[in-house]
């Protein structure tokens, strides 16, 4: 939530007030103002502690009179230039009203009374410019970390361009200690980058041949030459800003609310002042302006009960949460896209994941190798020999689990590709294929392969995964392949069921395979071979008509359509697709399942802080218009009342920020 939508609480003069001691634009740093805020707010305090002293002890009305006028400059002067830029938009906002305070107070003499409401006021909104530029640390590094020229490499010379001018298919070098410029495809050179300020990942990435490297991230060693996948505006990074951005400017149901709320609300304080300023006056026959040593004021009164049915409290109870439970999560690898999603996910009773890249991790492994006939060990050879040359995410799997083979490297010629079916080469003159059984039966009547299969439904005897088949004129052998189940997944799923959600995996995949997987993390029901138009339909049923609120978790462009349908959809990582990104309320950065925990507690935690500081906010008003109307309480306490409430909604929003993963699990 922008810092500028807290000023929009109300809306044209007469209808609203715009903003309470918190001052800040969505485009000025909190950091850049606070020093100066404080400094006024304590010239302020000793101009008006010396004022006091003059007038009590000095005896020196001139000096007195120009103490106080020093402390009113002081404690006034931000509040009065805000004033008067809503002033001449036509709009009324919180700080006319407490410079008009201030100055009735003086006019009547009470010239301590405004010192003290300017001083707390002044301090107040430093206090707050302070906490809220902790909020927004942890989103202000995203902006200030993008990178800015990039080393483009042209007819082998070097040129330094702006990231803005970098297009797909360009080649750029990236040295030790540099920003990945733009989302690479890395070409060559070996290295490891540094993602936490992306996806909140401690650990550094490795990157070689073939890899991402993200934009914004950090090469930690070695150089990188990479190849550009797309315009820098279209990068991971500013992906994850134009989130943010979204996030920040999007309104929760509450601050709807209270938005509502706080228009009517305006119109009857001021309706209800001035009624009371002629009651004191004509019904009570108080003074009208000034009062005597056992009588208070009307305009007194009022000015009292004016300042404590101020809605600063209100103002902030919402926004403050909402933006600490944003920045928190930011930093934790968390992106929300806006309130309303932050309070949706803390309402959610049913809890629907894709099994692909969401419950697994997307990485296949070799679970399985079976020699059928020949010698095993030669097999495992040919194998890996095959899968050196081929980027085949299979034969990855294979290349990694050749590292506990006793196997070497050969060398390979005739080396081909089939688009679909697998690969073919001529290792120390003799033919070897590997690929699906179909590829393998081509060429079984060519080599007379006795001992193959007469069909692949042999070769299907669990429903775990791909089957990969190798043969050559004298060997045979298959490759069971598993889609590896991310570590944390079970203990997810378990933390759900102790706080009692229903949790249903919806996938593509075939039932045996979904059942497996379902089996090992502990799911409670399984909805497998469906089509993203089913997974839609899937989710609708879930909701029973509204009576539950459904979150959607998954990765791929075909979870893009059950992502929007569902009451909140969460995107698994900063390398999901661009559908799954586009459609989700919610993103997990750095790729952990466990993380939505984090993102549900801090969504239970911002509704409870949101319903403490209403109640704080209300509570107060309440309690001081009722002390106000009862008795003529010091316009001293009305102003502690009022901003002492302000800061401590302010505050207890901030309890945010030390929201942690160990506390959700």
């Amino acid at each position: 939530m922008a810092m500028s939508s807290f000023k929009k609480f109300y809306q044209r003069c007469g209808k609203s007030f715009q903003s309470c001691a918190c001052h800040t634009p969505a485009t000025q740093s909190e950091a850049e103002e606070w020093p100066l805020m404080f400094f006024l707010a304590g010239a302020c305090f000793v101009f008006g502690l010396f004022g006091l002293l003059s007038d009590f002890y000095w005896h020196e009305p001139s000096m007195t009179l120009g103490l106080y006028l020093l402390a009113y400059l002081t404690g006034g002067w931000k509040a009065t230039g805000e004033a008067w830029d809503h002033l001449k938009k036509g709009e009324l906002d919180i700080q006319f009203l407490m410079i008009a305070v201030a100055a009735g107070a003086a006019s009547i003499g009470a010239w301590r009374e405004g010192a003290l409401l300017l001083f707390l006021f002044s301090a107040s909104g430093a206090m707050e410019h302070f906490a809220m530029g902790r909020t927004k640390k942890a989103i202000g590094a995203l902006f200030r970390g993008a990178p800015k020229t990039a080393r483009v490499l042209h007819d082998g010379q070097e040129e330094q361009l702006p990231v803005e001018a970098l297009m797909p298919g360009m080649r750029v070098l990236v040295t030790t200690g540099e920003q990945i410029p733009a989302d690479l495809e890395i070409m060559k050179g070996e290295s490891a980058c540094d993602e936490s300020n992306l996806t909140g990942e401690a650990l550094p990435v490795k990157k070689t041949r073939g890899d991402l490297a993200l934009s914004g991230t950090i090469n930690l060693w070695g150089v990188l030459e990479g190849r550009v996948l797309r315009p820098a505006s279209e990068s991971s990074l500013q992906k994850i800003i134009r989130l943010i951005q979204e996030a920040q400017q999007l309104k929760a149901p509450s601050q709807r609310f209270t938005d509502r709320f706080g228009t009517g609300y305006t119109l009857l304080i001021l309706t209800l002042c001035t009624i009371m300023f002629f009651v004191w006056w004509l019904l009570l026959h108080r003074p009208v302006f000034f009062s005597t040593p056992n009588v208070t004021s009307a305009f007194y009164r009022t000015m009292t009960l004016l300042v404590v049915a101020s809605p600063c409290a209100l103002v902030l109870s919402v926004p403050s949460a909402i933006l600490s439970a944003i920045a928190s999560g930011a930093r934790q690898g968390i992106l929300y896209r806006g309130g309303a999603a932050i309070e949706t996910l803390a309402q959610v009773t049913v809890v629907a994941l894709d099994k692909t890249g969401t419950i697994t991790s997307g990485n296949l492994i070799l679970s399985d190798f079976q020699c059928l006939h020949g010698d095993k060990n030669k097999l495992q050879e040919i194998a890996f020999n095959l899968a050196r040359l081929s980027e085949h995410p299979l034969s990855r799997a294979i290349r990694r689990t050749a590292g506990s083979w006793n196997v070497s490297a050969y060398e390979v010629n005739n080396f081909e590709t089939l688009l679909g079916l697998g690969v073919k080469a001529t290792i120390d003159n003799t033919p070897y294929v590997m690929g699906s059984f179909r590829f393998i039966e081509q060429f079984s009547q060519h080599w007379n392969l006795s001992f193959l299969p007469t069909s692949s439904l042999h070769s299907h005897n669990t429903g775990s995964g791909a089957v990969v088949w190798i043969a050559g004129s004298d060997l045979l052998g298959r490759m069971i392949f598993t889609d590896e189940i991310r570590n944390e997944a079970a203990i997810t799923l378990e933390k759900l069921h102790r706080d009692g959600l229903h949790t249903v995996m919806l996938t593509g995949d075939h039932h045996d395979a979904a059942a497996m997987t379902g089996e090992k993390v502990g799911i409670d029901e399984i909805l497998s071979e469906l089509s993203p138009a089913e997974k839609v339909t899937a989710i609708e049923r879930l909701k029973q008509g509204g009576r539950c609120r459904v979150a959607m978790i998954g990765d791929g462009v075909n979870d893009a359509p059950s992502l929007a349908a569902a009451d909140v959809g969460v995107a698994m990582g900063a390398r999901g697709s661009d559908a799954a990104l586009e459609q989700a309320e919610i993103v997990l950065m750095n790729d952990r399942i466990e993380n939505f925990l984090l993102a549900r507690m801090l969504s239970q935690q911002a509704r409870t802080i949101i319903y403490q500081n209403i109640t704080i906010a209300l509570g107060t008003v309440i309690v001081m218009m009722t002390a106000a109307f009862l008795f003529p309480i010091p316009l001293t306490i009305g102003v502690a009342a009022h901003e002492g409430s302000t800061l401590l909604v302010v505050l207890n929003s901030l309890r945010l920020l030390r929201t942690k993963l160990s506390k959700a699990i």
